[in-house]
């Protein structure tokens, strides 16, 4: 598939890109590989294989759920400005 200077100038314009005259000859043989590429990914049968949702079929071992650092709420609070019911009050800033 080869596309016209029209269509490129048509697809960097929906891209938002800027396209110089020099430039839609590279463009023009580097989107036609592309097209290649797309081309040969699509000829491969793939009837009968089943989609991966990952590439590797391996599991990670679960670990123990289990506390691993004290609980520092109290400590914290006790050197903060303002407490109120275990919340933290701070100044309004948003009027």
């Amino acid at each position: 598939m080869s596309l016209s200077d029209k269509e490129l100038k048509h697809l960097a314009r929906l891209a938002r890109i800027h396209v110089d005259e020099d430039e839609l000859g590279p463009l023009r043989e580097q989107l036609t590989r592309v097209f290649q590429l797309i081309d040969a990914l699509q000829a491969v049968d793939t009837t009968g294989i089943e989609p991966l949702s990952h590439s590797l079929s391996i599991n990670q071992p679960l670990r123990e759920d289990k506390v691993t650092e004290e609980n520092l709420r109290d400590s914290y609070q006790s050197i903060a400005p303002q407490v109120e019911k275990g919340l933290y009050i701070v100044p309004k800033v948003i009027e």
